[in-house]
C-alpha cells in the first residue's frame, strides 16, 4: 500500500517523464503496484485487512501508558502487554506504535532555540515555499473586516516571490492564489513546501489532507510539510512575509481599491524585489536573473475549485467582483448575493443567499455573465436586466415637483360635507339625542326630600 505522500510522488514523477520502472526502483516498490496507483485501480491510504489485527485491543492501553510517560521503553511496555495476553512479537508491537502514532512527542526534550542552524541547499527549480500573512486593519472600503490575507509564494533558490491578496484563507482561495502566483513566478517547481496550515496538512496526523491531494496531483508537485518547530526550514518565505508587511502594507493608503493594492504589490515585486543583488560563484547578479534561469515546468489549467464570496447589490443592480461590475435583476437591489467562480471557467455565476430578500432558500443562480479580466473596470450587463431596471426606475419616477412647506390649503368641499354630516344628524339619531337630554324634575325633588337638615350627632 502506498501512503498519500507516496501516491503524490508517483504522479509527480510520472508527470515529469519518469518511466514506471524508474519510479518503482526509486520508491522501492513493485511495478504492478505503481501501475495500479497511476491507473486509479488502487487508492492511497486504503488497505483491505486480510487477517485480524491482534494489537487492536491493546492499542488503547499502550496509548494511555505512553501518554502518561512518553519516555517509557518499548521493551518495558512489551513485557506489560505480554502479561495482559498479547501474543504478537516485539517488532510487530513497535511497528504498530509507530504506524498509529501512539507515542506523543515530548516538546521539552526537543528545544527549538539555542541549537545550530544548518545551511540548506536549494537547487534551481526544486522548491517553492508558501505561507499566509495576516495583515491588520485593511481599508474599510474593502469590506474585509479586521484582517486581510496575503498568500506569499517564494522560490527557494533565487528568493523571488509574489503575493496575492485574498478575502479568506479557505481552500478555494488558497488554490486560486497558488495558481496565480505560480504563473507570476514563471512556472512550477518540483516541490511545494507548506507549514502546518489546515487546508493542506491534516492537523491531527501531519499528513497531506485528502482534499488537497487532488490539487497536488493536478499540478504534478510533491507536497513537503515543514517539520514542526523548524521555522528556519522555510526561511525564504518568512523573510518575504516580513518584507511584504513592512515595505508594502505599512505604507498602503486608505483610498486604494483591492485591485489597485494588488497592482502596487506586483509592481513592487517586479521593480524592487527582483532587483535585489545576489552573490554567486560566477559573480554578482540579481534575484530576477536567478529566477529567470531556473528551469520551471509550465503551469497547467487551473484546478477546478469553486470560489464563493458574498457581495451587496448596489442601487443600480450591479455586483462588484475583482474590479468589475455584473448586473442582476433590479428586485435584488441592496440585497446580499453570492458570487461563484469556478476556477478556469470563462463565466461567473451570481446566486441568492438566505435572507429576507431571497427567502429561506439560498444558492439559486440568478445571473451568469462572461468573466472580465481582473481590474478591467468593465460593466457587464444582461439586456433583460437593463430593460427591467429602466422600467422599475421609470415607474418609481415622477415629473411633479416637491410639495411646498408654506402653503394655504383650506378644507375641501368634500371634507366640509363630511363635517356637516357629523354636526347635524337627522332622523333616528335626532330622536335618540332628544330622549337622551330630557329630564323629569320631579325625580330631582324626590331625591332631595329630607336632605335639607344635618343628621343628629
Amino acid at each position: 500500500m502506498l501512503t498519500r505522500e507516496d501516491d503524490i510522488d508517483v504522479h509527480a514523477l510520472r508527470r515529469q517523464g519518469w518511466t514506471i520502472t524508474a519510479i518503482a526502483r526509486h520508491l522501492g516498490r513493485d511495478r504492478k503496484t505503481i501501475r495500479a496507483y497511476l491507473s486509479g485501480d488502487r487508492e492511497a491510504g486504503v488497505r483491505a485487512r486480510t487477517v485480524p489485527d491482534s494489537f487492536e485491543v491493546f492499542a488503547p492501553y499502550c496509548a494511555q501508558r505512553l501518554a502518561d510517560d512518553p519516555h517509557l521503553w518499548a521493551s518495558t511496555l512489551f513485557d506489560e502487554v505480554r502479561d495482559l495476553g498479547y501474543d504478537g512479537s516485539y517488532p510487530t508491537m513497535t511497528r504498530q506504535i509507530r504506524v498509529r502514532g501512539l507515542r506523543p512527542a515530548c516538546e521539552p526534550c526537543r528545544p527549538a532555540t539555542g541549537r545550530p542552524i544548518a545551511v540548506i541547499d536549494h537547487p534551481p527549480g526544486e522548491e517553492t515555499q508558501w505561507d499566509w500573512v495576516e495583515l491588520p486593519d485593511p481599508p474599510a472600503s474593502w469590506g474585509w473586516g479586521a484582517q486581510a490575507h496575503l498568500l506569499v509564494g517564494a522560490l527557494s533558490h533565487s528568493g523571488a516571490w509574489r503575493g496575492v491578496l485574498c478575502e479568506s484563507e479557505d481552500q478555494p482561495h488558497l488554490v486560486d492564489g497558488l495558481d496565480r502566483i505560480a504563473r507570476a513566478l514563471g512556472g512550477l517547481t518540483r516541490d511545494w513546501r507548506f507549514d502546518r496550515m489546515a487546508t493542506v496538512i491534516s492537523p491531527g496526523t501531519g499528513k497531506v489532507s485528502a482534499s488537497f491531494a487532488g490539487v497536488a496531483k493536478h499540478y504534478g508537485v510533491v507536497v513537503r510539510p515543514c517539520p514542526p518547530r523548524r521555522g528556519n526550514r522555510k526561511g525564504v518565505v518568512e523573510k518575504a512575509n516580513h518584507v511584504a508587511a513592512q515595505r508594502f502594507w505599512r505604507t498602503l493608503p486608505d483610498d486604494v481599491s483591492i485591485e489597485e493594492a494588488q497592482a502596487r504589490l506586483d509592481t513592487w515585486c517586479a521593480r524592487r524585489g527582483d532587483a535585489r543583488v545576489r552573490s554567486t560563484e560566477a559573480g554578482k547578479t540579481t534575484v530576477g536573473a536567478l529566477a529567470a534561469a531556473e528551469l520551471l515546468r509550465p503551469v497547467p489549467a487551473p484546478f477546478p475549485a469553486t470560489l464563493s464570496v458574498e457581495r451587496t447589490v448596489s442601487a443600480q443592480a450591479l455586483v462588484s467582483f475583482r474590479g468589475n461590475r455584473y448586473s442582476v435583476p433590479p428586485e435584488l437591489a441592496s440585497a446580499r448575493v453570492s458570487v461563484i467562480l469556478h476556477l478556469g471557467a470563462s463565466t461567473v455565476d451570481i446566486a441568492t443567499t438566505p435572507g429576507p430578500a431571497a427567502g429561506a432558500r439560498g444558492g439559486i443562480i440568478i445571473a451568469r455573465h462572461r468573466l472580465a479580466s481582473t481590474g478591467a473596470g468593465a460593466m457587464i450587463r444582461d439586456h433583460g436586466h437593463v430593460i427591467a431596471l429602466e422600467q422599475a426606475a421609470m415607474a418609481a419616477a415622477t415629473s411633479a415637483g416637491p410639495h411646498r412647506g408654506k402653503v394655504r390649503r383650506p378644507p375641501s368641499r368634500t371634507a366640509l360635507d363630511a363635517a356637516a354630516a357629523l354636526v347635524a344628524p337627522t332622523g333616528t339619531q335626532t330622536a335618540a339625542l332628544t330622549c337622551a337630554v330630557v329630564v323629569d324634575l320631579a325625580v330631582y325633588a324626590a331625591a332631595a326630600a329630607g336632605r335639607n337638615t344635618l343628621p343628629p350627632r
